[in-house]
């Protein structure tokens, strides 16, 4: 079920509705009624893999008793790993058997050998890569004595399947929602209003500005041969804005879902093309992601201890990793690997940890050495999605070289004039609301009338470019 359509706009306020209704006499019917929610909200795209889901939340629900119940530390290791190669054996069958199947027959192709692989005719589960994390962060913690294993099996599928977060994150932490989940909640107004906000923010940033720079990025980088330089350039803008609206306003519609049941997520992006290093966007980028592959494989790998050699080793190792946890397809790990390359100055030179507050904090507008920053830091970001978006390396190879040829200087063929403007609006009320949760949370306007005016601007806006339903870029990962 895509939070852009209208079965989720009639999902959303019987679920809300019946919640606080049940949440009022018991805890528990107000779990359950989340978890069938939650189940009916996978089921929707397609009931066949909820069975995958409820393995792994069996899995991983049974492996945490086990491992908290054993004294014995063999026993307690077995069931670790027993858990963490099948969650991974299922997300490597899924998402990677064919890449390394296809990878390895052309690479014995060259030395004269012909094979053809057995590949599997199956879509990948939607959301897999997500909920596979959740439960592996909930194993290890208990293996590493950070946490008690939870004894409600509805609690813990809750945490697991939490239909806001359950197909696109953001990744939580057993630490920071599970006692939510078990706590009684309570309605609160203005939690709800703050979450309504969030979520036309989010529907804005997911059918204006995402779907719109959708369809001009795919017409440029599907036919990408017939462009001059200065288009494909323009294309790579695109995407850059159209997989910003894209995730950062699913994370925003999730989190703000959650505020109306009265639970808060994990913030997922903090306003990160005004960063001012490759350091500073990674830290505001896909925050889950980045923090999980922080504390459950840079930080056991050495993080930045044992010398200069083995940070860059373990960051170019998160990198790559990171990369290939997006997609099986090697312009992912050159994705990776290219802001590994970009974020290595600052890790040699130990200014990675410079810019931790927001751009020109306080001010309206940046100083010329932020802004020349900010600049330039977009543009390797922009240059790094080129890999992201390509079909191939050579793809992209050949997408890159255009661009950096004489046609660079001549005037793009796409040129759509309103979408500028609504792109240039757009950024201009998340540069006035960077210091805020999102940018909507606390509007600089005063007058009660205005504000609500520019509330009722965002949703005409909405309803105007609410066209098509497109499903989000991140339920392929």
């Amino acid at each position: 079920m895509l939070f852009n359509s209208i079965d989720f706009a009639i999902f959303l306020p019987i679920i809300f509705i019946l919640y606080w209704l049940i949440g009022k006499k018991s805890l528990q019917y107000q779990n359950i009624l989340l978890l069938v929610s939650s189940y009916f909200f996978y089921a929707f795209w397609d009931w066949r893999f909820l069975f995958l889901l409820v393995f792994s939340t069996l899995l991983d629900y049974f492996t945490g008793l086990k491992m908290q119940n054993t004294l014995n530390p063999v026993a307690k290791r077995n069931w670790f790993w027993i858990s963490v190669t099948i969650n991974l054996g299922f997300l490597g069958v899924f998402k990677y058997y064919n890449f390394f199947a296809d990878s390895f027959a052309k690479a014995i192709s060259h030395f004269g050998l012909q094979v053809n692989p057995w590949t599997l005719k199956v879509i990948l589960p939607v959301g897999i890569s997500f909920y596979t994390f959740h439960g592996l962060s909930y194993v290890i913690d208990i293996y590493k004595n950070r946490i008690k294993a939870e004894e409600s099996f509805i609690n813990y599928s809750v945490f697991v399947s939490f239909f806001p977060l359950l197909v696109a994150g953001p990744i939580e932490r057993a630490t920071h929602l599970l006692p939510q989940i078990k706590q009684k909640r309570k309605f609160d107004y203005l939690q709800a209003i703050d979450g309504l906000r969030q979520i036309l923010w989010g529907l804005f940033k997911k059918v204006v500005i995402a779907d719109s720079c959708a369809v001009y990025a795919n017409s440029i980088f599907n036919n990408s041969d017939g462009y001059s330089g200065s288009t494909l350039l323009l294309g790579a803008v695109f995407f850059a804005f159209q997989i910003y609206g894209d995730f950062s306003g699913y994370s925003d519609i999730a989190l703000g879902v959650a505020r109306l049941l009265g639970i808060d997520l994990l913030k997922n992006f903090a306003f990160p093309y005004f960063s001012r290093d490759i350091a500073e966007f990674w830290r505001r980028w896909h925050i889950s992601l980045s923090s999980w592959f922080k504390d459950y494989l840079y930080i056991p790998l050495g993080g930045s201890k044992g010398g200069i050699w083995k940070t860059i080793r373990n960051t170019f190792i998160i990198f790559i990793v990171s990369g290939f946890w997006h997609g099986a397809n090697w312009t992912f790990i050159a994705w990776g690997f290219l802001n590994a390359l970009f974020i290595m100055p600052s890790i040699i030179f130990k200014t990675n940890r410079n810019n931790l507050d927001i751009a020109a904090q306080g001010k309206i507008l940046p100083s010329f050495k932020e802004f020349f920053s900010i600049l330039i830091t977009f543009g390797l970001t922009v240059f790094a999605w080129i890999f992201f978006r390509s079909e191939s390396i050579r793809h992209a190879y050949h997408f890159i070289a255009k661009i950096f040829s004489q046609t660079l200087f001549t005037k793009p063929e796409i040129l759509p004039k309103k979408l500028m403007l609504i792109i240039l609006l757009f950024m201009i009320i998340e540069w006035l609301g960077r210091e805020n949760e999102f940018a909507l949370s606390k509007l600089p306007i005063k007058s009660k009338a205005v504000r609500w005016g520019f509330y009722y601007i965002l949703v005409i806006t909405i309803l105007y470019f609410s066209g098509s339903e497109q499903q989000f870029i991140y339920f392929q990962f």
